[in-house]
């Protein structure tokens, strides 16, 4: 068996998006989250991934056919530029604006932006400003 490694944020385990166009959904995924240095893996026909984000098409297996309807995904970046970037890189590959980069009040130093994907689901990048964490992932090896 292959070793694999996994680093894993924080409460969320996965996200499952299902989509009507997945090449488009592709383009898009692939554009923002190149700024945001989270890489694009595994991959069929069907579907992709990126750490725990799955996005499949509505034949996939994993998708059991249902379109299941609007979700909000937020991604963490490291700067607020990485924010404008993604808000660029999302514009550019077929998102549509949601909420331009800007402070928001949930928190001091909450930055963020806001695109809707190709098929509507709300995605949004942000920076929580200064902060100390107790570790960047966890790290899980499967395998050997």
């Amino acid at each position: 068996m292959e070793t694999q490694e996994l680093h894993r944020g924080r409460l969320i385990d996965h996200i499952q998006l299902v989509v009507t166009d997945l090449a488009a959904s592709r383009r898009f995924y692939e554009a923002i989250l190149r700024v945001l240095e989270i890489p694009i893996g595994g991959g069929a026909e069907d579907y992709f991934w990126a750490d725990e984000l799955f996005v499949s098409s509505r034949d996939s297996r994993a998708a059991q056919g249902q379109l299941t309807g609007r979700h909000h995904l937020a991604f963490q970046a490291k700067d607020r530029a990485m924010v404008d970037a993604f808000h660029r890189a999302g514009l550019a590959h077929g998102g549509t604006d949601n909420g331009a980069p800007g402070e928001r009040p949930y928190h001091p130093g909450y930055y963020a932006a806001f695109l809707l994907d190709p098929d509507g689901n709300n995605i949004e990048a942000v920076h929580h400003g200064e902060a100390d964490r107790s570790a960047a992932s966890v790290k899980i090896t499967f395998g050997g």
